[in-house]
């Protein structure tokens, strides 16, 4: 099949950017990444330069291949990051446009790769559980109900992609942050750091640059791991608790 491509080019992040239009023969069951291998073999032929794009596993856990297909976030294919996305989704003929990450938090490397160490340092500012060192704990020791469990498991299933700011008309990492947030709140293991973690963690956000939530809800729909909006709910309320709560 004949896709042609209208790909956001930029040299680096104080440089102006533009769309250039590509072309190439691929075959349908190539992954999109792929495809787009097969367009920087031909580029690299030519002595021009390869479209730079984020990827690792390329098997939708890192996170690292977001980019906007089509005006989405990841694509059209719900629940599936980039890397898992399929040319057989395309119509031969079609014009595909692909661009980076749109957010102030989050500025252009170049091309299509943006420097997402803003989530990194919400991480940093609070997204963990001290414990003590020593013999490893018994595995019954603390019981844990399934129901909470589950629910723990669904935030941690966040990859930290940015998918979530990319489709938020605000560039709100609200769901990134209440998924990290929730996903240690729910275990008896966060207790401890509870109030100081979704504090730490918010004004990290805030001080990053990225907008607030006002609760349209793309940022569920471009999820690749599909991380519900209850997390943000969650996020809200541990930090008014926190606010009232002497930790």
């Amino acid at each position: 099949m004949t896709v042609h491509l209208k790909v956001w080019r930029q040299a680096g992040p104080d440089v102006e950017g533009r769309f250039e239009s590509y072309s190439a023969e691929i075959n349908p069951h190539m992954s999109f990444l792929e495809m787009l291998d097969v367009v920087n073999e031909d580029l690299i032929k030519k002595g021009e330069m390869p479209i730079e794009f984020d990827n690792d596993c390329r098997e939708g856990i890192c996170g690292t291949c977001g980019c906007v297909v089509n005006g989405q976030a990841h694509g059209l294919e719900r629940g599936t990051t980039v890397c898992q996305l399929h040319m057989r989704s395309f119509r031969d003929g079609e014009t595909i446009v692909i661009e980076p990450w749109r957010a102030e938090a989050f500025p252009v490397i170049r091309d299509l790769v943006v420097d997402r160490g803003a989530f990194d340092r919400i991480i940093s500012a609070g997204g963990y559980v001290s414990v003590n060192t020593g013999p490893k704990p018994d595995a019954n020791a603390v019981k844990i109900g399934k129901d909470l469990s589950d629910k723990a498991f669904d935030s941690a299933a966040c990859i930290g992609c940015g998918a979530c700011v990319a489709a938020c008309p605000n560039a709100s990492a609200s769901l990134f942050t209440g998924a990290k947030i929730t996903q240690l709140a729910l275990m008896p293991q966060g207790a401890p750091e509870r109030g100081r973690r979704v504090r730490a963690m918010v004004d990290q956000m805030d001080a990053e640059g990225f907008g607030n939530c006002s609760n349209i809800g793309e940022c569920e729909a471009a999820c690749p791991k599909e991380i519900s909006l209850d997390n943000i709910a969650t996020m809200k309320r541990e930090y008014l608790r926190a606010m009232f709560t002497d930790n």
